[in-house]
């Protein structure tokens, strides 16, 4: 046991951070306070009320300090060491994906598009989004209203003629001047306003231009600021608007059942839902919701775009959140614990989501242990299997190999634990040596001590993949894991699988509606589909590269004019065997050919 009185000793009462480290020299915890020696000698009481606290200080061998000029500067160190270091008794909230945002490009004519990722200098960006459909679909809604540009700036540049998307009336052909650089800018205004939720200035804009058309006789005009008002009259009738006086904001609840949390983030814009999303925190076992919700606010703001206004269902401490926030967002950031009136509905509305979320993982996780169990009992399995890793190949006649590796553990699909591996070096085509070189890479690794060591492992494939499995398994010494192959069966329909094992000539059927089958199916889809996706992206990348190159007749200085022309090969695949034909050196039989090739 760590013994706390002579290091308490000499904790000095000022903010900063503390680190709780074990024997084996691992962070198990990371958190701030206000005052370092009332906060770490709390952990150190008698009979302290949580379970999972006494744990965490049974395992204490040291503690390290690093002291701050204030708590929010604490907050922020806090913040970069759990990201870093991901300590075992930290609430963690972990979503990889950037959120969506729309973004109107800085260009002459402002293009329209989805954006993800890192944001530049000289575009607008609107957002964030709960998800791409959100985008997708404010975006048709955008296009519908104020018929903006999509397309990219490469086939902007060399149009001659209106696209598809100006015969439907969801673009105004600015790449063909059929609209004037004024007009396009006065309908990127009005589309900018919209999405910052002043719907109703922009239907003042569009009235007042109606009634000018209108005056002078302009009555073609005139009925197109008639329909477009129409069709925001139309958006507006969609979802309950609410006035919170701000423009967006985002209400935040927790829930709690059986032991597992659920945050639920509803996102407001303008007054109106644009959607929510569930997160699920790791190492939440034992704790509470107020540090549950704190944790989410820490951890997931201090790497996002933070609205106006967070609404909470959980009343914490927010001065040191409120001034980090406000710091990091260079406006006035406002944390409300006590709703009332609208905020209170939306409050309500985030946290049934909440509980739907948890209730509909608590089935799900139920129904995979029941085809769990079932599997285990059909393959006479140990009632202790419960990490399967399952293998698949993809190719397509050989070109661009990809291994992938799925894993199912804790009753659920890990994708943070799925692997792919390019395969290089062997025949075009040979599965057997595929799998021989993704099994050996995987599981010398794991043999040597990186990674878990699975309870079961499926091989997607007849006996032939079976027996390289073997041999490779004997080969890294790790004889023992249990190998299954799974054949496709008669005309690959599911159902009709084959499992066979290393040490049993003749394989075996599950019968179709088989609970155990139906993991199986699932875990082996997965892998499918995963492999197939990387195999996809590596193809597409390496004919990208070459496909120029490949085209007889093409030389260095007609791919150079190509390129220069249409702006890299992605507008060369899109140009029409016309636009093609334009190109100095390039005749029409030759540009058919390009086209046929690319395409």
């Amino acid at each position: 046991m760590f013994d706390a009185k002579p290091f308490l000793k000499t904790m000095p009462g000022l903010p900063g951070v503390y680190r709780m480290i074990n024997a084996q020299d691992e962070v198990i915890y990371v958190g701030k306070a206000k005052d370092l020696k009332k906060r770490v000698s709390s952990y150190f009481i008698k009979n302290l009320p949580s379970p999972r606290t006494r744990m965490m200080v049974s395992q204490i061998a040291r503690i390290e300090t690093t002291v701050t000029r204030s708590e929010a500067e604490a907050l922020l160190l806090e913040h970069n060491l759990i990201r870093g270091l991901m300590p075992r008794y930290n609430v963690l909230f972990r979503d990889d994906k950037s959120y969506p945002y729309i973004v109107l490009t800085g260009d002459t004519f402002p293009r329209l598009a989805f954006h993800r990722g890192t944001q530049r200098k000289g575009h607008d960006y609107f957002g964030p989004f709960p998800n791409a459909v959100a985008v997708r679909e404010s975006i048709q809604l955008l296009q519908k209203v104020f018929r903006l540009r999509t397309c990219e700036d490469t086939v902007f540049a060399n149009r001659s003629r209106p696209c598809l998307q100006y015969q439907i009336a969801r673009c105004t052909a600015p790449c063909v001047d059929y609209i004037s650089a004024e007009n396009y800018r006065s309908d990127v205004h009005h589309a900018s306003l919209f999405l910052r939720g002043q719907e109703q200035q922009v239907m003042d804009e569009l009235s007042d231009k109606m009634m000018q058309a209108a005056e002078q006789q302009q009555y073609e005009t005139a009925a197109l600021f008639r329909d477009r008002m129409q069709s925001l009259r139309q958006v507006q009738a969609r979802q309950f608007v609410s006035d919170f006086g701000v423009n967006d904001a985002h209400v935040i609840a927790c829930a709690e059942l059986q032991g597992q949390f659920c945050v639920n983030l509803v996102m407001v814009r303008g007054g109106r839902h644009l959607g929510d999303k569930s997160f699920f925190p790791k190492n939440a076992d034992g704790a509470d919701m107020e540090s549950t919700l704190e944790a989410f606010l820490e951890q997931h703001y201090l790497a996002q775009a933070i609205p106006p206004l967070i609404v909470l269902g959980v009343v914490i401490e927010t001065e040191a959140l409120e001034e980090v926030f406000s710091t990091q967002a260079g406006r006035r950031i406002r944390i409300n614990c006590k709703s009332i009136g609208d905020k209170r509905v939306w409050l309500k509305m985030a946290e049934t989501n909440a509980e739907l979320a948890l209730q509909q993982r608590a089935s799900q996780h139920g129904s995979q242990q029941q085809r769990l169990q079932a599997l285990r009992e059909a393959l006479e399995l140990s009632a202790t299997t419960e990490r399967i890793e399952c293998f698949d190949i993809s190719h397509t006649m050989g070109e661009a190999t990809v291994a992938s590796c799925v894993v199912f553990d804790k009753g659920a699909m890990q994708n943070s634990e799925y692997r792919r591996y390019n395969i290089t070096g062997i025949t075009p085509g040979d599965d057997y040596a595929a799998m021989r070189d993704a099994l050996t890479r995987r599981y010398k690794k794991i043999a040597g001590g990186e990674g878990k060591l699975p309870d079961l492992v499926f091989i997607d494939g007849g006996k032939g993949q079976l027996g390289v499995a073997v041999e490779v398994m004997r080969e890294v010494g790790l004889p023992d894991i249990l190998l299954v192959g799974i054949a496709k069966g008669e005309e690959r329909k599911p159902g009709l699988e084959q499992l066979f094992f290393p040490e049993r000539s003749d394989g075996i059927s599950l019968k179709k509606d088989h609970p155990g089958l139906h993991l199986l199916q699932q875990i082996r889809d997965e892998a499918h589909r995963f492999a197939i996706t990387g195999h996809r992206a590596r193809r597409g990348k390496a004919r990208l590269q070459s496909s120029l190159e490949e085209i007889d007749g093409v030389g260095a200085k007609r791919r150079q004019r190509l390129l220069l022309r249409f702006g890299g090969l992605d507008g060369v695949r899109n140009a029409s065997v016309d636009e093609l034909a334009q190109v100095e050196g390039i005749s029409s039989a030759l540009a058919e050919k390009i086209y046929q090739q690319l395409h």
